[in-house]
């Protein structure tokens, strides 16, 4: 694995490189790292791809200004680590936030993404429950941190997970989760004012777009939304809560092999 650093107009942008083949950009989703996201992942996708994690702004080692976040700032990020990588054109596949971020980057830069994967996202946070979810979210990285890192696992997996889990593994998640930051702040400010569903028929790169099934975060309705919007696009669900690449790991990397294949 070698490190790297890019700079755009407003981040100095942290990436890894890995593994050999067509190149593969994972972008990850709010308050997480591409480390944190799809690290494990690495053994089952760098044997054919060269698979490039990067952190975006408010993230991991990534510096910027500090300032509100928008996703055309983000969607750079990511055109930069592709081209400083140089192997596009890239499969994409970006989860939450970062399948946002993802599409902005397909519809802007369709010579840069060969094929297109986005995972438990959402064009824009708008149905109710989703509003309220993103706000209680939000609002208890302010009020207490350690509530907030207990709703964020209670909104992150599946009512079956939580039970497979149990009460003693759970405590421990929460005393190894990521404290709450201003980076995650700023992401989570993000999640409730973009929309880009302006973006959608702009996007031409073969897609496919993933759901969880029991996703209490970003309801699957939006993954149907997304779907709806790109022409030609696939859609499927996988058996999980929001955080999918850790519930169904295994599944998910099938997914992406036979759609990369």
């Amino acid at each position: 694995m070698s490190e790297h650093v890019v700079s755009t107009a407003t981040a100095k942008v942290h990436y890894t490189r890995q593994g050999s083949g067509p190149g593969l950009l994972l972008v990850h989703g709010t308050s997480a790292t591409g480390e944190d996201n799809f690290g494990h992942l690495l053994p089952e996708l760098t044997g054919g791809h060269t698979v490039l994690l990067p952190d975006y702004a408010g993230s991991g080692r990534t510096l910027d200004d500090g300032g509100p976040l928008t996703i055309e700032q983000l969607s750079d990020q990511m055109i930069a680590v592709i081209e400083d990588a140089a192997v596009g054109p890239v499969d994409l596949l970006g989860f939450s936030l970062g399948a946002t971020v993802a599409a902005t980057v397909a519809a802007r830069r369709p010579d840069l993404v060969r094929r297109l994967i986005l995972l438990a996202g959402f064009a824009a946070v708008r149905h109710p429950k989703d509003v309220l979810a993103f706000q209680t979210w939000r609002a208890l990285a302010d009020i207490d941190p350690q509530l907030y890192l207990r709703y964020s696992l209670s909104v992150a997996f599946s009512p079956a997970y939580l039970e497979r889990a149990g009460s003693e593994n759970l405590e421990h998640e929460i005393a190894a989760a990521l404290p709450v930051t201003d980076g995650t702040k700023r992401q989570i400010d993000l999640d409730l004012t973009v929309d880009i569903t302006a973006l959608l028929p702009k996007i031409t790169a073969p897609t496919l777009v993933v759901a969880g099934t029991h996703d209490t975060l970003v309801s699957p309705w939006n993954s149907r939304e997304l779907h709806g919007g790109i022409a030609g696009s696939e859609y499927t669900e996988i058996d999980s809560g929001h955080v999918v690449p850790v519930e169904q790991p295994a599944e998910l990397v099938a997914v992406m092999k036979r759609f990369f294949a």
